[in-house]
Order: structure tokens, then sequence, then C-alpha cells
């Protein structure tokens, strides 16, 4: 190459056309087409013609020779058709030359302009042949087939980014509405906003964005409010973890089948009919699907205390479409706002519900007691049974303290518990808030004393169940779903404890539970087995419980070890995203409360010292957030007045000043 060759490169998808001013230290100076001057390595170039400019002439008057000269070698590529070319050739094998190339588009005389003809058709068409460095390599049908194929998703692909930047702008300034736009553009915007880089169409939203005007991805979710396909307080965490939230088809034709079923369970020679005792339940205002229940009767030499749990096995069998629905979902979901029933609701709140006057299957614990509430025995086995009364918490701490069996059960709770305070059980006694949404969308809450007698009542009752059929699947050699804890990191305190900090320092303290197949003990329940089995409409833990207890009743076969292991880790992960759900919309709908006080004052209690800031908690609502560090000195302990700044549910961010 010397100085005044003509040559062509590809910047940009272009084909430029240029003269060779200079060469100096393998660079190129040329000047193109574009009366620009660039540097360039020789590697670069796409065709150098043997032709030559005088770089003596003026530069504009070199300008205009090549504009002219790549508009007519533009013209002459677009005389060729290269799928003709292909099929000819296709059947050749082998590479063809830049040179031969020419020969089969144009009749001679041939010139460097011819060449660069060829070069810029083959450019602009690659469907057909390979093309590199001056060699052509024909596509085999499959290929092209498969090209084309590439072609029009391309071109499907681009046609959706345009559509969908359009729709984004369109709703920025007001101009449409969500039913204008394919369905499968807000499916793609929908999963770029929940999964981002993990999103299976990442590529094609981060271009629908990058070509509107939104600034990010995150005000995504206005726009998905402004056209009316998301509420301003969608949940989308539900969506971003995969939650089911509607129970397919084989399931629902199941639930069918199961409620307009008839099952005499009196003919069931093992069940043991309970139906003459007394049961009760005690739970919410608001409960709607009943699993436990309480009996208690006086004896010649003391009671016979009854733990009753509906037997949720008797309807959902292991691996029909029910049981493998529920494993899916692993727990029932309950937010402020919604319900997700681990089973459907014709079966939670009703067929496997303990309601009042209702014959139902179940599985009965009774303990035999002195009339000092020393235990003498007691037994498990399945029964059938039926519930006399349906109490709130409320209606039995009304009872308390009158002459009713329910102060009897209070007494017998209270000495279970310290039972298991004497054998290291560490109680944490921290308040509960309940939030709800009203009918008209307000919010309601309520700090909750889960220490309360009924509260209190049930809860002992619960554990004192479950940690009785602990002990009787061990000594049965029976595997199950046993819940253990190691000895605290440091107890902080013997006995019940009131305040708030030393409660929460020593949760801080406590060992991790663990989830296993063998019997171990439970530190923090003051147990040496536990078991949860008195909630099988709501943890599918205590389903599988109640399967291995059956199956010593000659109901069904025990799941072996390995069984229960896989079935515990397929669950393992619904079971978390369950808690982080029921945490995290618990936390919105409470910011979400906090939107409208901004600058409403409230008691906080200092639970941590950071280098930066203080953890503080909210005591109305027993909520954790940050306070910044101010020039107050502020240790562990303290109680502090607190004024909100700034709340925003949807960013999950609360701003507090001291």
């Amino acid at each position: 190459m010397i100085t005044g060759n003509i040559v062509e490169y590809i910047d940009q998808q272009k084909i430029i056309s240029a003269v060779i001013l200079q060469e100096k230290k393998n660079k190129l100076g040329l000047l193109n087409e574009n009366n620009r001057e660039v540097s360039l390595s020789e590697n670069r170039l796409s065709h150098v013609s043997q032709v030559c400019l005088d770089t003596g002439m003026a530069r504009d008057t070199m300008v205009v020779h090549l504009k002219q000269l790549s508009q007519y070698r533009k013209q002459l590529s677009e005389t060729i058709n290269i799928q003709e070319l292909w099929e000819v050739l296709h059947e050749e094998s082998g590479d063809i030359d830049l040179a031969t190339m020419t020969l089969f588009c144009f009749d001679p005389p041939l010139t460097p302009d011819h060449e660069a003809a060829v070069i810029r058709a083959f450019f602009h068409d690659r469907l057909y042949f390979k093309f590199n460095k001056s060699m052509f390599t024909p596509y085999t049908p499959h290929q092209v087939d498969a090209k084309q194929r590439q072609i029009k998703e391309a071109e499907k692909r681009e046609l959706i980014i345009r559509k969908g930047a359009a729709w984004i702008d369109d709703i920025l300034n007001g101009k449409t509405s969500s039913t204008q736009i394919d369905p499968q553009i807000i499916d793609i915007l929908k999963s770029y906003y929940l999964f981002n880089n993990a999103s299976d169409f990442y590529p094609t939203a981060k271009h629908i964005i990058k070509k509107s005007t939104l600034n990010s991805s995150e005000q995504l979710f206005n726009i998905f409010v402004k056209a009316g396909i998301w509420d301003q307080n969608k949940n989308v965490d539900l969506l971003a973890l995969q939650i089911p939230t509607v129970f397919p088809q084989d399931v629902l034709e199941q639930e069918h089948k199961l409620t307009r079923s008839l099952i005499n369970f009196f003919d069931d020679s093992l069940r043991k009919d309970l139906t003459h005792i007394p049961l009760i339940t005690i739970d919410g205002q608001s409960t709607l699907d009943f699993d436990d229940a309480i009996s208690l009767e006086n004896t010649e030499t003391g009671y016979t205390l009854g733990i009753h749990i509906i037997d949720v096995d008797a309807f959902i069998k292991s691996n029909d479409p029910i049981d493998l629905a529920a494993r899916e979902r692993a727990s029932s979901i309950y937010m402020p706002d919604d319900k997700l029933p681990m089973i459907p609701p014709n079966l939670s709140e009703d067929l496997c519900s303990l309601k009042e006057n209702e014959i139902r299957p179940g599985i009965s614990t009774i303990i035999n007691m002195s009339r000092f509430f020393e235990i003498q025995d007691y037994k498990i086995f399945p029964s059938i049974i039926k519930v006399h009364k349906q109490m709130s918490y409320a209606e039995a701490n009304l009872l308390n303290g009158k002459n009713d069996p329910i102060t009897t059960l209070y007494k017998i709770a209270t000495l279970l518990r310290e039972k298991r305070l004497k054998a290291g059980a560490i109680q944490i006694t921290l308040p509960e808030v309940n939030v709800w949404l009203e009918d008209n969308q307000e919010i309601g809450y309520l700090k909750i004393d889960r220490e309360n007698p009924s509260r209190m009542l049930i809860s002992e009752m619960m554990i004192f169940a479950n940690s009785l059929m602990a002990e009787f699947l061990a000594a049965n050699k029976i595997p199950a779903v046993f819940r253990s804890q190691a000895q605290p990191k440091k107890r902080l305190f013997k006995g019940i404890e009131t305040s708030l900090i030393l409660n929460f320092m020593q949760r801080k303290q406590l060992s991790r539970a663990i989830v296993g197949t063998d019997p171990e003990s439970h530190s923090g329940l003051g147990v040496k087995a536990y078991v949860t089995a008195t909630s099988p409409i709501r943890r599918y833990h205590d389903l599988l419980t109640q399967r291995q207890i059956k199956s010593l009743f000659g109901y069904n076969k025990a799941y072996s070890k390995s069984e229960l292991e896989t079935i515990l880790q397929s669950i393992s992960l619904p079971m978390a995203n369950a808690g982080r759900i029921q945490s995290a919309r618990k936390r919105y709908w409470i910011i979400k409360y906090l939107e409208s006080k901004r600058g409403d004052t409230y008691e906080a209690l200092v639970l941590d010292c950071h280098r930066d800031h203080y953890t503080v908690l909210i005591k109305e609502f027993m909520y954790e957030a940050k306070l910044p560090v101010s020039g107050i000195k502020l240790k562990s302990g303290d109680i502090i007045q607190v004024t909100i700044q700034h709340a925003d549910a949807r960013r999950d961010q609360l701003s507090l000043f001291l």
C-alpha cells in the first residue's frame, strides 16, 4: 500500500471509502468520504484498491471523488442477486476467493470497483454466505433456514422493543391504556422488574427501557400502576418468589369430590368415639381454620386432659393432587391484606376444620392427671371428635378465675410451663403486633400480649401435645420431623422476664433451631424431643407427623427416614419463602400506615449501637428501624422519643430522627 491508495473500511455497520494520506508505525492516516481524518491499523481495511488519488489535489476535491466512488460501488452492489448465486453455488464445496466471486457477479472487464461492490453486497446480505477476509463459503440449506429463523426472531424482537418503548412513553404522557399493548411486552417488562438480570427476557427488556424515556427499571412499577395492570399495593414479593396463589384444576376437582363425599368415621374400628366429651377451641377472633381443641374431664382420682387435632390425613392422602399442592406451598401464608392457605379453603375452613357441633376425625392425646395435676399416663390414638364450643381468646380470658374448666386448664398450663422452665426452657415474652386491612382499606393494628392467660394456655397445651407425640414416635422408633435446639450461647435470665431489652438480647443468644428426622433435645422449650403436629391444616411438617403417628395404628406405611429427608429438602425453600413473605408484608403495611404519620412521635427502645446508626424498636408497632447517630450519645436499653421523618412502603424506607 502506498500514499494515495483508495481503501474501504467498516465503521458502525457501514462501509466507508477513504484515501491513504500517510503510513507510519503500522497505522494508516486516512481521509474518508465524510471529510474526516482517521487513523486505522491495516487489518481494519475491508478492501484495498490499486487505484490511486492524487493526494496533492484539494482536500474538498478528494472528498467529492470519494463520495462519487462510494455511490458508484453501492449502485454496482445492488445489481448482485446473492440468493441466485447461492442456489447455483451452495452444492459446491470449499471456499470461493474474491476474484472468482467477482467473476460470478460481473462480466469482464473487471475493475477494483467491481471487487469492492461484491464485498459491499455480501457484507449487507449475510444470509447465504459466510464472508471473511475476501473469502466466501456457501451455507448449507439447513444453515440458511436457521439463519432465516434468527433474522425473523431479531426482527420480531426489534418490533417488540420499539412497541414496548413507545408504550412506556405513552403511559408516562397519559396517552394510552393497558389494553393497547401486546401482553407479551407486559410479561417481558414484569419479568425484568421482578428478576432483573436473572430474567429470561433481560436483554430485550433492557433495550426497551433504554429506548424509552425511563431513567431506571424501578420506575416500571409506577408504569404498571398507571396502566391499571397492578394495584399500588401490589405484593410483588409473591411474584418474585414465584409463590402459587391459586390451586391447579386437578386440586380443585379433588377438593370438589371430597366436599361431596360422605365418610362415616364411626365405621372405622381403629378410631375411638370421643364425641361425648365436650371439646372447646380457643382462637383469634377472625380465625376460620380450626385445627386444635382441648377438653378437661373430672375423674375419681383427678383429671383427664385431652388435646385433639383434626386428622387432615383422613381426607388428604400422600401424593394425591391436594397433598402435592400442599407440599409445594409447605405452609399457609397469613398477611395483613391476604391469606394463602396450604390446602383449599373448602377443606381448610370446613371439612378439615374443627367446626362447632360437626363430627370430625381426630388424633387425640389423652393425659390422666392426679388432683394435683401430676401426669400419671397418656395415650395417643385416632379418634372421632366434636367441638361443643368455639371461643375467642378474649372470651376465654373472661372465664379465667371463675368456676369454669378454663380456670383449671390455665392452672395446668401454668404448671406445665414451670416444669419446662425448670428443665432449662427459655421463655421469650415479647408482645406481637397484628396488622390487618379493613374493608375500606384502612390499616388496623393491635399489640397482643402473648402472655395473657388464654394465649399462654393454648401455647402450653400445644407444646405439651407436641412433646408427647415426639416422645411417642421416638419410643416406637419411627422417624419424624423432629425439631431440636442446642443450648443458647449465653443465658441472660431464668424464668419469666418482662424486660423488653433483656428479651431481645436473650433472643440474639439463642442457637438456631434445626429440623431433622432423629429425636434430639430442644433447649429453648425445655423438652427431650419435639415435633410439630398440632397445625396440620397450616403446616406440611405437621401433616407428615400425623401420618407417621397413624402408621403405628395400621393406617398407612410410615415414611422412611430417607423419604422424609427428601420431602424436607423439597419444602425447605417454600417454608423459608413463606416466612419471608409474611414478615415483608407485615413490614410493608406498618410503613404504609406510617406514611401518613410524618412528624408524629413514638416511644422507642435502643437495641444496638453501631458506628453510624442505632437499631431501635418502635414499641407501638414492635418494629425495628435504624436511627442515625446524632449529637446525643445513646446506649442499649435507653428509652427515647423518635419522630417519623419519611416513610415509603414500596421502597421499604423509614427515616427517623431523635
